[in-house]
């Protein structure tokens, strides 16, 4: 399994812009569909969006479609996610996932960072 391990969290106020990372090591990058997901308190983790091995298909919850953009640098072994026009429902801890096949399941990626919290001010 990949190490993944993300960057980039803070607190913002709503309406403003975030931009994590998860670099990967220890398995080749490219092996790996990658995916952000969330969890906020006292809530299931849940799927954010994903990008296929190439970057050349992606796929996002409608909860944030139009408004977040997952990119990676597969050079890089680096995932990006651009959150845009932050709402404070967006508030969370945001999990970087990597796995073989993909999909929108917690169970469908086998290798996850620690995560990095996000809190978006109102």
């Amino acid at each position: 399994q990949a190490l993944l391990v993300e960057s980039g969290g803070g607190l913002v106020q709503a309406g403003g812009s975030l931009r994590l990372s998860c670099a990967a090591s220890g398995r080749t990058f490219t092996d790996y569909v990658m995916a952000w997901f969330r969890q906020a308190p006292g809530k299931e983790r849940e799927f954010v969006a994903r990008i296929t091995r190439s970057g050349a298909y992606t796929y996002y919850a409608d909860s944030v479609k139009g408004r977040f953009t997952i990119s990676r640098d597969n050079a890089k072994s680096t995932v990006y996610l651009q959150m845009n026009s932050l709402k404070s429902e967006d508030t969370a801890v945001y999990y970087c996932a990597g796995g073989r096949q993909g999909g929108t399941s917690y169970s469908d990626f086998s290798s996850w960072g620690q995560g990095t919290q996000v809190t978006v001010s109102s």
